[in-house]
């Protein structure tokens, strides 16, 4: 591909999406119960402790639908979810971007970027719901594509949620959240 094939191309990719308005007011916080004991999100929750952000009002089950924001993730943080895509036939995710010593995965494989630990990235994750495909670009740069998990509802999660071999701190910055 030609240096201005790839610029054309990067064009129409964000110029096929248009941003939805939202305030901090659809941003609902899902943290533990007793956050001094590290604890899920409610006394009779069987899932693991979490500090997330759930976009609300923009569920859907139909469509084609973006997620981007900034990310930074500090040395240290490891076997932690950043951002989903909820909703799945097989498990409660479509879509699960994941830190790993100092790397992102999909779940826990494929590698995404390598080395994000102390600097911010931008993450994109693209969701053809129509399709079942998912897609995710780091600082424009696609680094995924694939089928998604099925499911009939959809909707975006970004934060820190515990995952396999987590380090006993965990932390996810966001800003320039965008759907």
């Amino acid at each position: 591909m030609s240096s201005t094939s790839f610029v054309v191309a990067l064009a129409l990719f964000h110029l096929s999406f248009f941003h939805l308005n939202f305030h901090q007011s659809k941003f609902e916080v899902q943290k533990p119960y007793d956050v001094s004991q590290d604890q899920p999100v409610s006394t009779s929750s069987g899932s693991l402790p979490r500090t997330e952000i759930r976009i609300r009002g923009y569920d859907y089950s139909s469509g084609t639908w973006q997620f981007e924001g900034y990310g930074y993730v500090p040395s240290g943080t490891t076997g932690v979810s950043i951002m989903q895509v909820f909703g799945g036939s097989s498990r409660a995710t479509t879509l699960m971007v994941r830190v790993y010593d100092g790397s992102l995965t999909n779940y826990r494989s494929p590698v995404l970027a390598s080395n994000i630990y102390n600097k911010w990235f931008r993450l994109n994750v693209i969701h053809n719901a129509d399709a079942g495909r998912v897609q995710i670009y780091i600082d424009g740069t696609l680094k995924y594509d694939g089928s998604d998990d099925g499911g009939s509802s959809h909707y975006f999660k970004f934060g820190v949620y515990t995952q396999n071999d987590p380090s006993s701190y965990m932390e996810s910055r966001w800003k320039g959240i965008k759907v």
